[in-house]
């Protein structure tokens, strides 16, 4: 069903959240009455209830609101399954807007409606998600897809994020300064996320830089008809992974994709150091003949050089022989601090240390199997249990840099569809394991005493 419109003004939105606040509080009384009549309910129904209210007070809303919650659909180890579940539907299934909002922001962006600027532009959206959707129309012969921005996200993004606060704190069971440290990097990234003609231009170079990854593709983009709010680019044929997967494809095209979208990654981190920080399978069309289509370079990591050579030295084993170095490592890293007892210090590394050495696996290998659910199930088990750890609930301290935030996001998103495509990958270490450890072995002074 189109949406004909979008609370834009603070109080119209504050009060969809409002609302929101209010439905999630009567789904909570509905679940304990119903429990004292029968204690043996359990949180399941709890969760679906809260998890439509949520997800279609987010959907109305558009913008920074929905966008959180595609992120949240990602984040497996945080959240139920019910919110998992319904929050995918942000990442290119949402509500789509009705035409005369389409035409409404051509004309501020060009001063012409669509159908005067292409041909046969199709009104009906081919897929919406959180900050716009995608029509179809042709420019000539050539088929385009135009990405068009919602009304107003730009502008509400802010407003929003302090309005989601709330509904966050509750669903992701943060201490308030990691919170604050989320939404800050997240407010960010949305900023950036807006501004297309800022997505064309990393589009055109980091598709030309990695080109030459074999069953790699990317579209051209069209300088002329992209704007703020406007983004033009041919159409790009393939399957989004879901339906991919229903053409029953032989392992060995599962294998080529998931190559090339491993590869792709590790170009990115470790040569351009900057990646496509977005990867859900909304982001990528795949074909029968094992080819992979990458899209949408609107959320882009720039990857800081202290923060690359520390955090990427935990992937390199012989760098973790030296406590000096992890201690450093923690400390830069910001998940270990001055406050903390040596006690707490030693808890908090142990754990982290833990997680690291099992996220790095598919590195220390030459191929890896991500058709492996076991290795998967590990990562969020243990996800779940060190975010439980009573060291970490306690602290009054955001843990972890900032800049980790989309870089953990973005690894937990490769593996998960490289998991759902079942690919065996060669993932072997390469030649930036040399450069990681000439850094720490010969430019650091010794860790300080905290």
């Amino acid at each position: 069903m189109e949406q004909n419109s979008i609370p834009s003004t603070k109080v119209e939105r504050a009060m969809r959240f409002v609302k929101t606040g209010a439905q999630i509080g009567g789904n909570y009384i509905k679940h304990y009455s119903k429990k004292m009549m029968d204690p043996s309910i359990s949180k399941e129904e709890l969760h679906e209830d809260n998890a439509t209210d949520v997800y279609n007070a987010l959907s109305e809303l558009k913008g920074s609101a929905l966008k959180v919650a595609q992120m949240l659909s990602m984040e497996k180890n945080i959240l139920p399954r019910q919110y998992t579940n319904k929050f995918q539907m942000a990442q290119y299934n949402a509500p789509p807007l009705s035409g005369p909002l389409i035409i409404q922001t051509f004309i501020k962006s060009f001063g012409k409606a669509p159908q005067e600027i292409f041909t046969n532009f199709n009104m009906k959206a081919s897929n919406a998600a959180s900050i716009g959707q995608v029509h179809e129309a042709y420019l000539g012969t050539q088929k385009v897809a135009i990405k068009i921005q919602y009304p107003g996200v730009a502008e509400s993004i802010k407003s929003d994020l302090k309005m989601v606060k709330p509904i966050a704190f509750r669903l992701l069971d943060m201490n308030e300064k990691e919170l604050e440290k989320y939404i800050k990097e997240v407010e960010g990234k949305l900023l950036e996320e807006t501004d297309y003609e800022l997505e064309y231009r990393r589009s055109i170079k980091i598709s030309g830089l990695c080109a030459h990854i074999p069953n790699l593709f990317f579209t051209q983009y069209y300088k002329e008809y992209t704007a703020k709010r406007v983004l033009t680019m041919n159409w790009m044929e393939g399957l989004h992974l879901d339906d991919f997967l229903k053409t029953n494809p032989s392992q060995e095209n599962r294998n080529k994709i998931g190559q090339a979208m491993w590869d792709f990654y590790d170009m990115q981190v470790h040569e351009l150091r900057s990646v496509h920080a977005d990867p859900h399978p909304g982001n990528f069309l795949m074909r029968e003949n094992g080819t992979l289509g990458v899209i949408d370079f609107g959320c882009v990591k720039e990857i800081p050089e202290d923060f690359y050579f520390n955090y990427f030295a935990l992937l390199v084993p012989e760098l973790l022989e030296e406590p000096g170095i992890i201690k450093r490592i923690m400390v830069q890293q910001e998940i270990i601090n001055s406050a903390d007892t040596p006690e707490v210090q030693q808890v908090i590394t142990d754990a982290f240390m833990k997680m690291t050495r099992l996220l790095a696996t598919p590195f220390l290998e030459p191929t890896f199997d991500f058709g492996n659910n076991e290795y998967i199930d590990k990562i969020y088990a243990l996800g779940e249990e060190v975010s439980k750890m009573e060291e970490l609930k306690k602290s009054k301290e955001g843990r972890g840099s900032q800049h980790a935030l989309y870089i953990n996001r973005t690894y937990f998103g490769l593996y998960s569809i490289l998991n759902v495509l079942q690919a065996k990958v060669n993932t072997g270490e390469r030649d930036w394991k040399t450069q990681l450890m000439k850094y720490h072995q010969t430019y650091l002074e010794p860790t300080e005493v905290l």
